[in-house]
């Protein structure tokens, strides 16, 4: 499943590409990935002539705040990049290029919140668009004209002869149209369910320790818990544990607050070098190009099951938890 990383690289690509233009048409080929709170044919009448104002990422969510099409945006989005940078294609492969604006590499963007702990998203005036990939969603960003892959879900056509594409291979994923003046959470009710993002004040070193303090489970298994914090998934949460050096089966209750504080910064440190990297391509993930994410080719241990550790040489093991792979060293995590 796509974690936060990936869904920040997502976001951060259609923020670069898809913005202020018109949504003029759609397909929807699978009718089960609409949000059942509205029909198919009612999904895409209620976005057709409609452009999206920005995209935001919730934890694993994606959020795009609708406009009303007007010919001032069609002026923005035919001027080249302009200021913004939003029309045009990126200049290499991965989001490490150099070539890419500057504001492609700014902190992840939030959604306006009216409380983040409880994920409430303020209404829009236009109306959201949600996505959550779940298991092997891809958003792509592609000319219509393209030939249509096997697994094509939802197709979301733009002016330009441009796509938006849903392609989903096990259909777990799923899209909502939350209407104006809504709030978002009591249409997409998963979002009611997060816990702070890693990289807002409301994730504190403080938050943590009380939190962890109070779970008597394997702190890998409390660690893929999304209401402790949104984002977080099996990749990175064996990769937090091995920075941190602590070994996954620790219950909370023994961590000591030298570890809570170790494995906080390892967190934050672990997803940002993660979103650097273009996030992790293991089975399905592409970026919005098409693009695999590289962070795989510098992980630590997930999916390395025994290859040396990078830090000791010791063979990487891995193990069941909770019904999850789990990576870890022998040596390097205690």
């Amino acid at each position: 499943m796509p974690e936060l990383p990936e869904v920040e690289t997502i976001c951060r690509g259609l923020n670069h590409l898809s913005l202020d233009r018109e949504i003029v048409g759609g397909d929807v080929l699978l009718a089960s990935t609409i949000a059942p709170s509205i029909s198919a044919t009612d999904f895409l009448t209620k976005l057709k002539g409609k452009s999206i104002e920005r995209w935001y990422r919730r934890g694993k969510y994606l959020l795009a705040e609708l406009s009303q099409f007007s010919e001032g945006e069609r002026e923005r989005g035919r001027g080249g990049e302009g200021e913004s940078g939003r029309v045009g294609e990126f200049q290499g492969e991965t989001p490490g290029n150099s070539e890419l604006p500057s504001s492609f590499f700014s902190p992840p963007s939030f959604p306006p919140l009216g409380g983040v702990g409880e994920g409430c998203l303020l209404p829009s005036k236009v109306g959201w668009l949600g996505v959550h990939l779940r298991m092997t969603g891809q958003l792509l960003w592609v000319n219509r004209d393209e030939p249509l892959p096997k697994h094509a879900r939802v197709r979301l056509f733009l002016e330009g002869n441009q796509e938006l594409r849903f392609v989903d291979q096990r259909t777990f994923g799923q899209m909502w149209y939350v209407p104006p003046e809504t709030e978002v959470s009591s249409v997409i009710t998963g979002l009611k369910l997060l816990g702070p993002e890693p990289f807002l004040a409301d994730f504190s070193i403080a938050y943590f320790a009380q939190k962890l303090h109070r779970r008597a489970r394997p702190i890998k298994t409390a660690l893929l818990d999304q209401s402790l914090v949104a984002g977080l998934g099996n990749i990175y949460a064996d990769e937090a544990l091995f920075v941190s050096g602590i070994l996954p089966t620790t219950l909370c209750a023994d961590l000591t607050g030298v570890q809570i504080d170790r494995l906080y910064t390892a967190i934050i440190q672990v997803l940002e070098r993660a979103i650097e990297s273009g996030g992790t391509t293991f089975s399905n993930f592409l970026n919005v190009q098409g693009v695999n994410g590289n962070y795989g080719g510098v992980a630590w241990v997930y999916n390395r099951k025994g290859q040396p550790c990078r830090t000791c040489s010791t063979p990487i093991e891995r193990i069941k938890l909770a019904g999850r792979s789990t990576h870890y060293c022998p040596v390097c995590q205690r």
